[in-house]
């Protein structure tokens, strides 16, 4: 299986209302994407100046896998909402 993780930092401006607009659209794609087998998403509670605003954690069968999921037109619709509201990301793929 791989673990596919993302943390993202959001911009200051409407900050809540974009945290839970990206955290819904993200959490409708597993019905979405044949190949991703499930998504958790959260948005930070500790607001510590380490931490991130919002992660998600997928699960795959396989690259492959990631590779169907990464240019879904599904997927690619979030991403756009994304780079609209963020500043930085960052990602770890691992396989468990």
């Amino acid at each position: 299986m791989l673990v596919h993780i993302v943390m993202f930092q959001f911009k200051e401006e409407n900050k809540e209302v974009n945290l839970e607009r990206v955290k819904e659209m993200l959490e409708v794609l597993p019905s979405q994407i044949d190949t991703l087998r499930s998504m958790e998403v959260g948005i930070d509670i500790s607001r510590s100046e380490r931490s991130f605003d919002l992660v998600l954690v997928s699960t795959f069968d396989d690259q492959e896998g990631l590779n169907v999921y990464a240019p879904h037109p599904a997927h690619q619709a979030v991403v756009s909402v994304i780079k609209e509201v963020t500043t930085l990301s960052k990602v770890v793929d691992y396989i468990q």
